[in-house]
């Protein structure tokens, strides 16, 4: 069976994860340059992020739920929102069930600890074979879908 795991940010990721083989795959949140009030914003691309889900013949998702933090602006909260809005919406026209589970959780049941460099190392524990996908600082993204997918694979029921 293959489930999703989803890191829903701009800088997220979605990973693929096969139960049969053990085998993760990873491709990052699709995202399109467009101007907004003369600035160039990136925001995710529905179309590609729909042809990403849909290639997967996922079974189940699990996508992390996410919130605004504070200090950040009214305008990348919208921004935030409206890419966990797309992910759902897209899971939801594929009748893909969906788990939501926090950060806290997941990370505490995989023993991440150290946060973005801890998600990394861990991710390159259990897949050992795909470790040049998590190795740069900014692969944190793809380690988190990674995580979440396994996270589903392992301890969502």
């Amino acid at each position: 069976m293959k489930i999703l795991g989803i890191d829903p940010g701009l800088n997220g990721a979605i990973a693929v994860y096969d139960t049969e083989t053990g085998e993760i795959s990873v491709e990052d949140m699709p995202t399109v340059e467009v101007q907004r009030g003369g600035k160039a914003k990136r925001e995710v691309n529905p179309q590609l992020l729909s042809q990403v889900i849909a290639k997967a013949y996922a079974r189940k998702a699990v996508l992390e739920r996410v919130g605004a933090m504070p200090g950040q602006g009214v305008t990348s909260v919208f921004s935030f929102g409206r890419s966990v809005g797309l992910v759902e919406g897209i899971l939801a026209s594929f009748d893909i069930p969906t788990s939501i589970v926090p950060p806290m959780v997941w990370q505490k049941s995989l023993s991440v600890r150290g946060g973005k460099d801890g998600s990394r190392e861990r991710a390159m524990q259990l897949f050992p074979a795909q470790a040049d996908l998590f190795g740069r600082k900014k692969d944190d993204g793809r380690a988190d879908a990674a995580l979440i997918a396994y996270y589903g694979a392992t301890v969502v029921k």
